[in-house]
């Protein structure tokens, strides 16, 4: 007997979004199926809140839930001045991950069709007519699921073998300054005034919330991720020695560690089992963006359930856009480009509205290759001619 048309493993972006599809109204034609979110209980399976940011033209899905908007980005070369510009009709947008649940959970709670169960999965298994989750409760009890879909969106174990690998890792501090010293309508993207390190790259990134609050964050590009204590170090420096904010209340923290690689990431690893989300491709191997890759995937997913298709969800971001990431990212771990020169670059040759679209696959070939030839061009073709001769390695760093 089938427990669920749709079960969903995981209550992070991925999955909240994808349950959240499938309760809305079924358009006429559609089906209405019976779908389970099971959520890890409150503990170490369960992620820290983060915060979420994309870009779209105009009102959004989850705007209810969108804590800051900005029309006009900058970045900072590490000397000289500002690179800063409009992104009309795009506008960028932050999500905080509390936020966002408050947010499904609300509308799941006047919906019918997502019942949401709190438990530890422990396998998921292909069976006649679907599959079968086998999750415990917090109590320890034994259950078992049977699903004609199942959709992990649980965090890879281990990433699998790929041709260059590198970890975007960050350490913010969400902070209310004494001082009026934020611009409440621009985000700093990247700002290169920081130490960079002896491999890789390093930025700091501003998400103002007003004129006294805003997110301050020190990121790198590297194959390992720092301390605790070179985390502090790092942001301390860049708030008070590049910003120079002055006295300020750190209200709250957020670290995260996204893998940047052209690993190829299996989206179906059972007849009916499917992975979401990061686990399942969505984020942008060059930029590490993953939020508007799983809002495509989990679109498409709803729509080919409801319509009774096999739902296989798509790829995030196309051929051509991986096929670029495994060059940029080749070129980056190699040295061949000097990280904020070639990204200060492109953000002063391309209009950024353009350069957006681009980072999110929504440019056409002619456009890709025109913003090409805004890149460092020698190094780049050198990067692309290595690519493929390139073994497939499992990575080793943490």
């Amino acid at each position: 007997m089938v427990d669920a048309d749709v079960a969903i493993v995981g209550a992070g972006a991925a999955g909240l979004s994808l349950a959240h599809r499938l309760a809305a109204p079924a358009a006429t034609g559609t089906r209405r199926l019976k779908v389970v979110l099971l959520d890890a209980p409150p503990g170490p399976l369960r992620p820290p809140t983060r915060t979420w940011c994309y870009w779209e033209r105009g009102r959004g899905r989850f705007d209810a839930a969108v804590t800051a908007t900005w029309e006009r980005l900058r970045v900072r070369p590490a000397t000289g001045p500002p690179v800063v510009g409009g992104i009309a009709p795009l506008r960028y947008k932050m999500i905080r991950s509390d936020d966002f649940e408050y947010l499904v959970a609300h509308d799941l709670a006047r919906g019918t069709g997502v019942r949401r169960v709190q438990g530890t999965v422990d396998t998921v298994e292909d069976v006649a007519q679907g599959a079968r989750v086998h999750w415990h409760d917090t109590a320890g009890h034994p259950h078992a699921l049977h699903a004609r879909w199942v959709f992990d969106s649980r965090p890879l174990g281990s990433l699998p073998a790929a041709r260059t690998t590198l970890l975007q890792h960050f350490h913010g501090w969400f902070v209310r300054t004494a001082r009026p010293v934020f611009t409440p309508d621009t985000a700093d993207l990247m700002d290169f005034r920081t130490p960079q390190p002896a491999h890789g790259l390093s930025f700091g990134y501003v998400l103002p919330r007003g004129r006294h609050e805003a997110l301050v964050e020190y990121t790198e590009f590297s194959a390992r991720p720092l301390t605790p204590d070179a985390y502090d170090k790092a942001v301390r420096h860049y708030a008070h020695d590049v910003l120079r904010l002055g006295d300020l209340e750190v209200v709250a923290t957020e670290t995260g560690v996204i893998p940047m690689t052209d690993a190829r990431l299996p989206r179906q690893v059972g007849a009916s089992v499917f992975r979401i989300g990061a686990a399942g491709g969505a984020t942008r191997p060059s930029t590490g963006y993953t939020f508007a890759g799983l809002q495509r995937q989990t679109r498409a997913v709803a729509d080919a359930l409801r319509r009774g298709r096999r739902p296989l969800p798509p790829p995030a971001h196309s051929a051509r856009a991986r096929a670029m990431d495994a060059v940029l990212l080749r070129a980056l771990d190699s040295g061949l480009v000097d990280g904020p020169a070639l990204f200060t670059r492109l953000f002063t040759r391309v209009p950024p509205p353009r350069l957006l679209r681009f980072l999110d696959g929504g440019t056409t070939l002619p456009q890709d290759l025109a913003i090409g030839l805004r890149a460092p061009v020698g190094p780049m073709l050198r990067a692309a001619a290595q690519v493929p001769r390139l073994p497939r390695r499992p990575f080793d760093g943490c």
